[in-house]
């Protein structure tokens, strides 16, 4: 599955081990760190989130966390 978003942040062990698991399952992402890109907190705010990992699928809802079962589904 392609377009698929993590957001994430520095020194985040949950953005670590999430980033690691769709690298592991050949699951490609693009990763928007707030860290670097102060404007993607605001967004995730403003869709109501307070955390991160957020991993964002183009096709299902989104992943909040380290949640492995989840991100089972975006494996090919």
């Amino acid at each position: 599955m392609n377009n698929v978003i993590v957001y994430s942040k520095n020194n985040c062990m949950q953005c670590r081990m999430t980033k690691r698991y769709l690298k592991e399952h050949n699951v490609q992402f693009e990763e928007r760190n707030i860290n670097q890109q102060p404007q993607y907190l605001d967004y995730l705010k403003q869709q109501g989130y307070q955390s991160v990992p957020v991993v964002m699928p183009a096709n299902s809802d989104p992943i909040v966390g380290f949640r492995p079962d989840s991100l089972k589904g975006l494996v090919g």
